[in-house]
């Protein structure tokens, strides 16, 4: 997906890096397979704030992906590829054999027209869906399950994919796109190829307002605070945040220390992301 920079005719377009849409083939998407979105502010079911920095934006339509790819067997066509506001990915429409339509994450290579199938008998080919224990070891995957038959749930932002290492009997090992090393039951099903919309993340908002439209309210440094309001806060001018580690406005270490708890599924990690 090509990028594209604007005439800088204002300060905002100057700076700005926008897609293209070129891969799209239709604007407005298949509504059978969407619902309407009920965005909270960030608040919780009392009213009160609960996740700071959000609020206002578009309004947006639910599209209602199939993550589990759960029509095996059964041969499908690409009828289009879109646009969806809620993830970085696009998003490609399925017409199967049986008259069935579904969305999945359009993967990198895949264009309108092209056969898919899910299953354990499918081809290795992108786009097709197939079981760890099917799948050659070196191929890169994405949208893959953690518990066979709950649905895809890592490696699916734009660009994202991870590569199948081995087997060691019930279990396939992983190298995700952060560097861990990470073992999934075989019986999970995983997509063929990348995600793809890869140069997402080089494009650029080049204003404060595209934000606005994307629901991210601005955010205010600590230290530009009184001291009853963060940690941070206080003092004359630019006096630095007057303790040796910064705190979040709670008072909960912000750098260094790990405030992570119940880790139960790093038995499953054969390599931490952060290993030299």
């Amino acid at each position: 997906m090509p990028l594209k920079r604007l005439r800088p005719t204002s300060p905002g377009v100057r700076a700005a890096v926008r897609p293209d849409f070129s891969e799209l083939t239709v604007r407005s998407p298949y509504k059978p397979l969407t619902k309407g979105k009920h965005r909270t502010g960030g608040r919780n079911f009392r009213g009160k704030i609960t996740v700071r920095h959000r609020g206002g934006g578009a309004k947006r339509s639910w599209r209602d992906i199939d993550f589990k790819r759960d029509k095996r067997g059964i041969p499908c066509r690409v009828e289009s590829i879109e646009y969806d506001p809620n993830r970085s990915a696009r998003i490609a429409l399925l017409l199967y054999a049986d008259g069935a339509r579904r969305y999945i994450l359009a993967p990198a290579g895949v264009g309108v027209g092209d056969e898919l199938m899910s299953g354990p008998d499918a081809e290795i080919r992108v786009g097709n869906a197939l079981p760890l224990a099917s799948i050659p070891t070196g191929t890169q995957v994405h949208n893959i399950e953690l518990h066979p038959g709950r649905g895809g749930q890592m490696c699916r932002g734009a660009g994202t994919g991870a590569q199948l290492l081995a087997r060691d009997g019930e279990y396939a090992m992983l190298r995700l796109p952060s560097g861990q090393i990470r073992r999934v039951p075989s019986t999970c099903v995983a997509t063929i190829g990348q995600v793809g919309n890869q140069e997402h993340k080089n494009e650029s908002l080049g204003k404060a307002g595209r934000n606005r439209h994307l629901g991210k309210r601005p955010t205010v440094r600590g230290s530009a605070m009184s001291p009853r309001d963060h940690p941070h806060g206080g003092g004359e001018g630019r006096s630095g945040i007057g303790m040796k580690h910064p705190k979040t406005p709670w008072g909960k270490p912000a750098l260094g220390p790990r405030t992570r708890r119940r880790i139960h599924t790093d038995v499953f990690m054969v390599r931490d992301r952060r290993a030299r």
